[in-house]
């Protein structure tokens, strides 16, 4: 990507969008398109026509997505399916009508089977059925990676797509309706060692396995991609070493600084038994995370407390 490209970071104000913001930024591109959802609703097909049309970004990251939880992905379907597919499909042929040079496009994890074998491999797509619980979310995901693919195969485009695993960092979302469980972690722990509670209600039974990398370094994973990579098959991008739910509650626990105990609650659900990526096409290309687990969550801990009215309002 030229240093004077336009760049249009699709979702700038989101954990991932921020943090590629700030990795573009710090590698001297400042001719970036920004604009929030107030002045951009990505679910017009009209508006966001208008906008490639006026603008011409010559490089795209999608970033923007309705994101959630499980509870929120499985109480709101009908808008984590919707809303997706429209944001996607918009952004995509958009970017195709006005000869984008390159888009990135981002999606989940999820979007793998809930039963596929460990750790999961790029071509295990489609191998099986999904966890019920966000099937309308990697629904949409999945159709975003086939967009892509089609419109690559079709028109020539030069549109690639990432699946990050589980993030974390600066601008995450605390909302105990509706977020990840790292951050629901932070917030949990954070709000009862202020509170002197004498426990904390976890979901589920703390076995499930989880990844977790660090918004920055996906950042850095998507510029890498960006410069180093042209094929028509997705990327895994993850740190390929994974805890417990219970492990990571423990590091979170001790984070914030929390005496007191952890009460499961069993009747919630777990969810996918495990989600490891498998990274190795990625490390084959030259590219591996930084940030620590503990390091990154102490970071995110940090970032929480000094924008603590921003999060919890």
């Amino acid at each position: 990507m030229e240093k004077h490209a336009r760049i249009y970071v699709a979702g700038h104000r989101g954990m991932v969008g921020s943090a590629l913001v700030r990795k573009l930024q710090a590698e001297g591109y400042e001719n970036l398109l920004l604009r929030t959802s107030s002045e951009l609703d990505l679910r017009n097909q009209a508006a966001v026509a208008a906008f490639f049309a006026d603008e011409r970004p010559e490089y795209v990251f999608l970033a923007a997505a309705k994101v959630g939880g499980i509870l929120a992905n499985n109480t709101y379907r009908a808008e984590f399916l919707y809303d997706n597919l429209m944001i996607e499909s918009n952004i995509i042929h958009s970017a195709y009508e006005t000869g984008v040079k390159k888009l990135l496009f981002l999606g989940s994890s999820c979007i793998y089977p809930k039963m596929a074998p460990q750790p999961l491999k790029e071509e295990y797509l489609l191998s099986g059925y999904l966890e019920a619980t966000n099937e309308p979310y990697a629904i949409a995901k999945i159709t975003g990676i086939k967009l892509c693919e089609a419109y690559r195969s079709q028109y020539g485009c030069n549109f690639i797509s990432a699946m990050p695993t589980n993030l974390y960092g600066p601008n995450d979302n605390y909302d105990l309706n509706g977020s990840h469980v790292l951050p629901a972690l932070i917030r949990k722990f954070h709000e009862a060692k202020v509170n002197d509670q004498p426990t904390v209600e976890v979901w589920g039974t703390g076995s499930p396995r989880r990844e977790f990398l660090h918004a920055d370094d996906l950042a850095d994973a998507c510029f890498y991609l960006m410069q180093h990579y042209n094929g028509e098959l997705f990327v895994n991008i993850g740190t390929g070493e994974d805890v417990t739910i219970k492990e990571l509650a423990e590091i979170v626990k001790a984070t914030v600084g929390f005496d007191g105990e952890l009460r499961w609650n069993t009747e919630k659900p777990d969810g996918t038994p495990r989600k490891l990526m498998d990274v190795s096409r990625l490390h084959a290309m030259g590219w591996k995370h930084t940030t620590d687990l503990k390091d990154g969550i102490e970071h995110t801990y940090q970032d929480f407390l000094a924008n603590e009215v921003l999060y919890v309002e």
